[in-house]
């Protein structure tokens, strides 16, 4: 009797070994891109130790898309440290036929402001450097972004991010006023 009863708990320990695994593989990731490297060092009484700062993005390209950053003395730690990080930041944006927004956005992070517009079908992705590098990596084929203010990447990359999760579908809006999509 003793003997099940502690097969029974090694069993729970295992599974719950097993989802904690499973919790940190997020899905299967089609792309991981790095978006900004930087050399950082630290001027202490013994001399400068420098260390690198990586800004990573991470996306299936159907709607799921996250940024993390890591720091580490070596850049293939960093960028492991930021992809890792990104892994655990997703977010699940909606996309109107698979291709754009369901409306226009603004998103900000410290002196940067990201603008983001809906766009015809054929338009493509018209944005800069890091703000593109999000909207691909999320899926979204069709939209017009315009950078505001200040140029910083990491900042750039965090105010895309906050206008995404800005983001809400009229069955969403409709939930929340309790009323049906018809009624809106």
């Amino acid at each position: 009797m003793a003997n099940e009863e502690v097969k029974k708990q090694e069993f729970k320990k295992s599974n719950n070994r097993n989802k904690r695994n499973n919790r940190r593989e997020k899905g299967p990731f089609v792309d991981t891109q790095v978006v900004s490297i930087n050399r950082v060092t630290k001027v202490t009484k013994g001399g400068r130790t420098l260390r690198f700062a990586v800004v990573c993005a991470v996306g299936n390209k159907k709607g799921l898309v996250g940024i993390g950053t890591g720091k580490a003395g070596e850049v293939q730690d960093a960028i492991r440290k930021a992809e890792n990080a990104a892994k655990n930041n997703l977010i699940k944006i909606p996309l109107v036929d698979n291709r754009t927004l369901p409306h226009d956005v603004t998103g900000k992070c410290g002196r940067a402001k990201v603008l983001l517009k809906s766009a015809k079908p054929g338009t493509g992705v018209i944005a800069g450097g890091t703000a593109r590098i999000i909207l691909e990596l999320a899926g979204v084929k069709d939209v017009v972004s315009k950078s505001l203010g200040s140029n910083t990447k990491i900042n750039v990359a965090k105010a895309t991010i906050s206008a995404l999760k800005d983001l809400r579908t009229k069955e969403h809006i409709a939930e929340l006023r309790g009323k049906k999509v018809e009624e809106l």
